[in-house]
């Protein structure tokens, strides 16, 4: 059975709530409180049960990891020209997002400012570059940025890994 590397993606997030989710039963299951000298009652799920469950979760867990590691390194997307994997991809992506926000901020800066000061002299404070060209080169970084992660999730629909879901949908 295939499912499409995207629907991998969300899979992996859903085995991982379901292994948080798991261990914290364990904790439930594990201790209860009772009156001196009365029996604890048994639940019905038992431990060794809530154990296999969590073996076949990180097995597939890790399965699934290996699955989605290896279609990020072998399949491609063409950017700007560029061919590159699908993990270079994302951290491209993740740098230009990086690089915008820094752009962003140096664009939010005045030109010129007052600097408050208690000394008898007016100071201001100078920005040493164009704030606006700052501006510009943040919109145009997040639009990058942006065609790229669509690229990239396109590409995650068209890539199939073998691996069986039917035990969680």
């Amino acid at each position: 059975m295939s499912i499409n590397l995207a629907e991998a993606v969300k899979l992996k997030s859903v085995i991982t709530k379901k292994i948080q989710e798991r261990t914290f039963a364990v904790n439930q299951l594990t201790h209860v409180i009772i009156e001196k000298g009365e029996q604890p009652k048994r639940p019905d799920y038992t431990l060794e049960m809530l154990e296999a469950e969590l073996k076949q979760l990180r097995y597939d867990s890790r399965k699934l990891d290996s699955l989605i590691y290896r279609a990020n390194i072998e399949n491609v997307i063409v950017f700007k020209d560029e061919e590159m994997p699908i993990v270079e991809a994302i951290e491209l992506a993740s740098q230009l997002r990086a690089e915008a926000a820094l752009c962003k901020s140096l664009g939010s800066e005045e030109k010129e400012a007052f600097y408050h000061n208690s000394g008898e002299a007016i100071l201001y404070r100078v920005a040493l570059y164009d704030p606006m060209t700052y501006r510009t080169r943040a919109n145009e970084l997040e639009k990058e940025a942006h065609r790229l992660s669509n690229l990239i999730n396109a590409k995650n629909y068209q890539v199939e890994i073998e691996f069986d879901d039917s035990n969680y949908f």
